[in-house]
């Protein structure tokens, strides 16, 4: 009899020993990659669009801060520019008129060279005209070298304005990425500075679950491979949804605090990510489990 009581309590043990059919293999929460969109210039902020939970196009309008000093910028700069293009016309009739003298006077010292030759003109009527040539050289090289500097004028305006259009643009804050606000930093009407954030967004609709496997798990997980997700669905139940692995860690780490237990934070473990479809059960930092 006591036989038979031994034999039974050694099959129930190793009953009891035997992996539960329904055990996960790995545990983990779920993340997603936040931007936080901040003010890219200082000043009164006179449009904030978002709420909290709402969900933003790529290039969609966020907010606007004041654009008064861009505005005023950019067009004291349309003035200078409209005036050094006059000052630079002005160089470049100058300079023609200049030719023009020149093409005269060259003319007619090649009348008296020839004259000379015949003994109808003088040395110094020929001395007298290349002085001429010789002026009017230095006045088109001294034009010419104004109108270097008026071009260069004009090119740092030109650069002024690019800048002052780029600092209009940052005026606008737009959204780079289609998400979900998460978290509002701001209100309309305040205060704002270059660098300050004004809200958190993550793209939601499909999240990373990021769990740990051991070495000895490790040679059953690859990249690209589709594996079960579970989830709380009340008290005692769970909801299975399907995700695939979409990165795998390539060095070992100690495990996470987030484990409780004294002996699972001491073992070397690998971190996976796990894609899994959001169809918004799915919540940034709560619990998820996997079985491959």
């Amino acid at each position: 009899m006591k036989k038979r009581i031994w034999i039974f309590i050694a099959a129930l043990f190793v009953v009891a020993c035997q992996d539960q059919p329904n055990q996960p293999d790995a545990f983990g929460n779920f993340e997603s990659d936040e931007l936080i969109i901040s003010a890219e210039t200082n000043g009164k902020l006179l449009d904030f669009a978002p709420e909290e939970g709402a969900t933003l196009d790529t290039d969609q309008f966020i907010a606007l801060v004041d654009t008064i000093q861009a505005a005023l910028a950019i067009q004291q700069l349309a003035a200078q520019k409209a005036s050094v293009e006059t000052k630079k016309l002005n160089i470049a009739a100058q300079t023609e008129v200049l030719k023009a003298q020149k093409k005269n006077v060259v003319t007619n010292r090649d009348r008296i060279a020839a004259m000379l030759q015949e003994g109808a003109a003088t040395r110094q009527q020929m001395d007298d005209v290349e002085g001429q040539l010789d002026v009017l050289d230095k006045q088109i090289a001294s034009v010419q070298t104004q109108f270097s500097m008026v071009s260069r004028e004009l090119d740092v305006v030109k650069a002024q304005q690019l800048l002052a259009a780029e600092q209009l643009r940052k005026c606008r804050v737009i959204s780079p990425a289609r998400g979900t606000v998460l978290q509002t930093y701001a209100q309309a009407g305040e205060m704002v500075t270059a660098g300050k954030p004004l809200l958190k967004m993550a793209d939601i609709s499909t999240l990373d679950l990021r769990v740990y496997v051991s070495g000895a798990q490790l040679s059953t997980v690859k990249t690209g491979q589709q594996v079960t997700v579970r989830i709380d669905d009340g008290a005692e139940r769970y909801r299975e949804l399907t995700g695939k692995v979409s990165w795998i860690s390539d060095e070992a780490e100690f495990t996470p605090k987030i484990i409780q237990t004294k002996e699972e934070r001491v073992k070397l473990v690998y971190a996976v990510k796990v894609k899994v479809p959001n169809d918004g059960s799915l919540k940034i930092g709560m619990p998820g489990e996997i079985r491959f």
